[in-house]
């Protein structure tokens, strides 16, 4: 299954598959070739997804994009990436920077939730 990204995510072009326990995604990138190929690992609907990939115990990407529900109504959202793995040591120095993409992720998805509210 082939889903265009929603037109308020600037940072991912589109992604393939199901999003659901156990199945493998690929998403890609807008301006590059890249591909990830990450497994849906966990969800708890309304409140976590875990994105897992990598070839452990080599290396290993966990994605984790939370919701938490506030007393005044409103959510908060984090998203986590944590990377681990006998190989990690060498392939730290050449893994790009994704610090600007989540902060653009984050506050383009902040952008889409407060304008649906209106």
């Amino acid at each position: 299954m082939r889903r265009a990204s929603p037109s308020w995510n600037s940072t991912v072009s589109r992604i393939e598959g199901q999003i659901s326990e156990g199945q493998r995604l690929r998403v890609h990138v807008p301006g590059t070739n890249r591909t990830f190929t990450p497994t849906v690992s966990d969800i708890v609907p309304n409140e976590r997804m875990t994105w897992t990939g990598g070839f452990a115990p080599m290396f290993k990407g966990v994605r984790t994009f939370e919701l938490r529900s506030r007393s005044d109504g409103s959510t908060d959202f984090s998203m986590e990436e944590r990377f681990s793995g006998l190989m990690l040591p060498l392939a730290k120095g050449s893994m790009p920077d994704f610090g600007a993409v989540f902060a653009t992720y984050a506050n383009e998805l902040k952008r889409a939730a407060e304008a649906a509210t209106r």
